[in-house]
């Protein structure tokens, strides 16, 4: 089969006997002469299938984890603001009672 067009319902089949039968991708593509990168892919997705809210692992760049630290203590800074403004607000009120 390789070279060929696989169904998505092959590879879901596939995927489940390596993922649920807990079988090596590299015996299931040599029996069956399909690419261990192909299987990979299908395993990986079948997984993502199986459970969506995985947590993935992201990296950033040192220039990305700095604009997200900007960003973070903008909004501190921000919410620090606006704290302060209640609390007088509070005291404003507490006072006219």
């Amino acid at each position: 089969m390789n070279g060929k067009y696989y169904s998505p319902e092959y590879k879901e089949q596939i995927s489940k006997i390596i993922v649920e039968d807990k079988r090596k991708a590299t015996e299931v593509g040599r029996e069956l002469e399909i690419p261990i990168s192909s299987l990979y892919k299908w395993t990986s997705a079948y997984k993502e299938k199986l459970n969506p809210t995985s947590e993935r692992i992201t990296f950033h760049t040192a220039v990305e984890v700095k604009k997200i630290e900007d960003d973070y203590q903008k909004q501190l800074r921000e919410l620090m603001e606006e704290n302060e403004i209640l609390k007088k607000a509070m005291h404003i009120f507490a006072k006219n009672q």
